[in-house]
């Protein structure tokens, strides 16, 4: 199950990391959206993003692939801004089983039982999926907020790269494509809450969707404690859903994985290939 966890979450990593450059697009004959301008509302918009530092918290993860068992497990998930983002599985006693960390450096996957780990640059995940990758948006894709290729985090003065067009109750955002992916935003016209992010690869039926709900409150701001990812195009319905408790901001811990001589590095290549035979 945690072999086919891993597995499943390179992939979707790949289409989530994306390309960084920078984006600018005026918004012209923008709508009136929840009484605002089309610009004052973007910039409510950016705002509500959360500024923490960190959060961390339980998750109780279900992947489902068309044709396979679902695999559900519960993990902990830890996120420093700027530094890392850790999914580590310790189902047996508290045991670390498992860890996923990605930072801007690149992706570690480790496999605590037969003592291996998988450790790959940006660079190298760059080569593989033949475009530039960027930690920085899966931040924002964890964080629940905005985000513009080339940009760490938005603030108002980025309200200008955002064209506006409404869909129903929804205000639906969008920016230039950049190194041939599409980046879209829907946002509830009333209460300014960013519900759904998706990143399309252009002229081809690639796409990820990363839907959010189940809003709560955490430290005086609104954020969702339900996250579903959905992958398209690969021919089987792929979706991870995330349910998350005892959420928390702030805190300190150790945002790199720090690995004794005991472990055995293993190639990306490797572990996929025996991935694959399970």
């Amino acid at each position: 199950m945690i072999r086919l966890l891993i597995r499943y979450l390179y992939v979707l990593i790949a289409l989530v990391l994306v390309a960084s450059c920078s984006s600018t697009r005026k918004i012209e004959k923008t709508p009136m959206v929840g009484g605002l301008t089309g610009e004052a509302y973007m910039e409510k918009v950016i705002e509500l993003s959360p500024s923490w530092k960190a959060v961390s918290g339980k998750v109780a993860l279900n992947l489902n692939m068309e044709g396979q068992k679902d695999a559900k497990i519960s993990a902990t998930l830890r996120l420093k801004r700027g530094e890392s983002i850790q999914l580590y599985v310790a189902p047996l006693l508290g045991i670390e089983v498992a860890r996923l960390e990605i930072t801007p450096d690149g992706l570690l996957a480790v496999d605590r039982l037969n003592k291996r780990y998988v450790k790959v640059s940006f660079e190298e995940l760059s080569r593989l999926a033949n475009t530039e990758l960027s930690f920085n948006i899966l931040q924002s894709l964890f964080l629940n907020e905005l985000f513009l290729p080339g940009k760490a985090q938005l603030d108002v003065t980025d309200a200008k790269s955002f064209h506006i067009s409404l869909e129903g109750e929804y205000a639906l955002l969008e920016v230039k494509p950049a190194k041939g992916l599409s980046y879209r935003f829907r946002t509830s016209a009333d209460r300014g809450l960013l519900e759904e992010s998706h990143i399309g690869v252009l002229n081809t039926p690639y796409a990820l969707n990363w839907k959010y709900d189940d809003f709560t409150t955490l430290d005086n701001r609104l954020f969702p404690s339900h996250m579903l990812l959905s992958v398209e195009g690969t021919g089987k319905a792929l979706t991870l859903d995330m349910k998350f408790s005892r959420l928390s901001v702030g805190g300190d811990w150790e945002g790199r994985t720090q690995l004794s001589s005991r472990y055995q590095q293993i190639e990306l290549q490797e572990l996929l290939k025996t991935l694959l035979k399970q």
